[in-house]
């Protein structure tokens, strides 16, 4: 399969390349400077919102993972970019997988992540709000084939178990109400997704 993966050098896309290598997979790497710590890879630097430079660089792929996050104050811009890139990917004619943010699913008893304070602490609204916002894009794209994977509240470094649980729109958490996965088995959640895709358009995964 050709991946192509927006992000490659942050902490997601990096670990997807590295899984996605270590499946076989043919992938390209689109940085905007940084380029990756991953052999046998073909990096591409450009901007994720250029709507033409994207769906040329998408074109002959399999499957996009679109990863980037913005620089703190630059939360404002997740949509456009994601508009961009899922307008990209439908020109291209290959399906998407948008890693975003666990703002849009729901708590245990109800509610959104996004307002409870527990998983999103004040200094963190602005990115839990792009992120839910950015599922609205997804929804009302008119043609776009995408998919939107919200991580756990916590996303950090970690081993890869390959031991992961999968959900819908609610947020999954642990006896003690804790919510995480590690950046590396959310990568091979990813490429699980890609070579068998699920029946959601909105998943999530976590311990």
């Amino acid at each position: 399969m050709k991946i192509a993966v927006v992000g490659a050098a942050g902490m997601v896309g990096s670990r997807v390349l590295t899984e996605a290598a270590r499946r076989g997979h043919d992938l390209v790497a689109i940085v905007r400077t940084r380029r990756p710590e991953v052999p046998s890879v073909l990096v591409v630097e450009a901007d994720a919102g250029d709507l033409h430079r994207m769906a040329t660089v998408f074109a002959g792929t399999d499957a996009v993972v679109a990863a980037a996050r913005p620089a703190p104050g630059e939360e404002h811009t997740v949509t456009a970019t994601t508009s961009a890139l899922l307008d990209a990917a439908a020109t291209a004619g290959t399906r998407v997988l948008v890693v975003g943010g666990a703002a849009p699913l729901r708590v245990p008893g109800g509610g959104l992540v996004l307002d409870d304070p527990r998983y999103v602490p004040p200094e963190y609204r602005a990115i839990a709000g792009a992120s839910a916002a950015q599922l609205d894009v997804c929804r009302a794209h008119p043609a776009a084939d995408w998919v939107y994977l919200s991580p756990p509240a916590v996303l950090e470094p970690g081993p890869r178990t390959g031991d992961y649980r999968r959900g819908t729109t609610s947020l999954l958490t642990r006896p003690d109400g804790s919510s995480r996965i590690s950046a590396e088995d959310l990568a091979a959640a990813v490429v699980d997704e890609l070579e068998n895709a699920g029946a959601d358009r909105h998943f999530t995964v976590g311990y």
